[in-house]
C-alpha cells in the first residue's frame, strides 16, 4: 500500500538551504523577474535538477492557504489587554476568527488556541504569526494545523 503524503509545518531555520532556494526560484519565476528556470536557478545558486526535484514539494506557508483554516496555540502571560491586542493583530491581517479557547491561567500563564479562516483578502499569515510572536507577554506561538 502506498504511503499517503504527510505534511509538516516547520520554521524557516529548520528547512535545508536548497529548499529555501527552490522557493526563491519559484518566486522569481512567478514575479516574471526571470523568464526561464535556467535563469531562476542560476540567480539563486542551485541546479535545475534540484529545482525540478523539489519544486512540487515546498511552498511558503501562505501559498495555497486561501479559504483554509489555520489553528495555532499561543502561550501567553495573563495580562489585561494582551488577548485584545493579539486579536487586533489578527483583525489587521484580515483573518476571520472562527474559534477562540483560552485556558484558565495557571501561575500567570494561559494557553490560547485560535482558529482563523484565511480569506482571499487575508494578508501574509506567516507575518501575522511572527508579529504575534514578537508581542511582549507572548511566550510562544505554534501552528497546530492547516486544513
Amino acid at each position: 500500500m502506498a504511503e499517503k503524503n504527510k505534511y509538516f509545518v516547520v520554521t524557516k531555520k529548520a528547512v535545508p538551504e536548497v529548499l529555501l532556494k527552490v522557493v526563491e526560484a519559484k518566486r522569481l519565476l512567478e514575479s516574471e523577474k526571470v523568464m526561464t528556470v535556467q535563469e531562476a536557478t542560476a540567480a539563486v545558486g542551485i541546479s535545475r535538477s534540484s529545482f525540478y526535484k523539489y519544486k512540487d514539494d515546498i511552498f511558503p506557508f501562505y501559498d495555497n492557504s486561501k479559504g483554509k483554516t489555520v489553528t495555532f496555540v499561543t502561550i501567553m502571560d495573563d495580562v489585561q489587554g494582551l488577548l485584545s491586542d493579539l486579536l487586533h493583530i489578527v483583525a489587521d491581517y484580515k483573518a476571520n476568527i472562527l474559534t477562540i479557547h483560552q485556558s484558565i491561567p495557571v501561575n500567570g500563564v494561559a494557553t490560547l488556541t485560535l482558529s482563523v479562516e484565511v480569506r482571499a483578502d487575508t494578508e501574509d499569515v506567516s507575518r501575522m504569526v511572527e508579529e504575534i510572536e514578537g508581542m511582549e507577554g507572548i511566550h510562544s506561538v505554534k501552528i497546530l494545523a492547516r486544513e
